[in-house]
């Protein structure tokens, strides 16, 4: 079972001046899940390199079992220092890809055509994809063989209005989920604010927020199996 990761490189929180990223616990616990699976897990990202941690997903309060367990990994971080370039991965060469939240990928991930043809390819394939949180809105550009977008007619979910609203981001964001893929024609789908809630739509695999990793992960690698 091999296994690809997509993070973001971008770190700007919009206009505000302050710094974004990947949130800690979206990467950290699905990479846990892969790994004990006996994976083979391959780190990307635009810029390859050290992708942009969201800081507030290292404060104390938002910290698992999962993010301490990265926390001490040696190898684990220096696979994520080192990720490679998205536009050297090919999906031949993965089972699966997965992509972890936090806001950055809004503004890089979803406009990437690199990032794009990535997934339409894992799609045509016929392999399981997988987004948490924020990451689902990098299929807001991506289409179906058909040349519709890929999600129109799609059961999804991703980070809801309430939730960037609690966030105080509603108005900093590119976009927001919710409306973007009910515009798409998608049937979003959400369960309570925070709460863990994931939607599969055959191989295609969505997460509503951070506490909705691990479930993501885990419906991936049941998928492999």
């Amino acid at each position: 079972m091999k296994v690809l990761m997509v993070l973001t490189s971008h770190s700007e929180l919009g206009n505000t001046g302050k710094k974004t990223g990947f949130w800690l616990e979206e990467f950290a616990a699905p990479y846990y899940i892969f790994k004990d699976a006996g994976a083979e897990v391959v780190l990307t990202s635009p810029a390859g390199g050290q992708p942009p941690l969201d800081p507030k997903s290292d404060l104390a309060e938002f910290q698992t079992e999962q993010t301490h367990r990265f926390n001490a990994d040696a190898v684990a971080q220096y696979a994520l220092a080192n990720t490679v370039m998205l536009d050297s991965v090919r999906q031949e060469d993965f089972d699966t890809v997965f992509y972890p939240g936090g806001h950055g990928p809004l503004w890089d991930l979803s406009e990437s055509q690199t990032s794009i043809s990535l997934i339409e390819s894992f799609e045509r394939a016929g392999k399981p994809i997988g987004f948490v949180c924020h990451a689902p809105g990098v299929l807001r550009h991506v289409k179906a063989a058909s040349g519709n977008p890929l999600i129109k007619g799609r059961q999804v979910t991703g980070f809801t209005n309430g939730e960037e609203a609690d966030v105080e981001l509603t108005d900093i964001v590119p976009f927001l989920i919710e409306d973007e893929f009910i515009a798409l024609g998608a049937h979003y789908q959400k369960g309570p604010n925070w709460a863990p809630f994931i939607v599969e739509d055959g191989k295609l695999i969505t997460g509503q927020n951070p506490a909705s990793s691990e479930a993501v992960a885990k419906a991936l690698v049941a998928q492999l199996r």
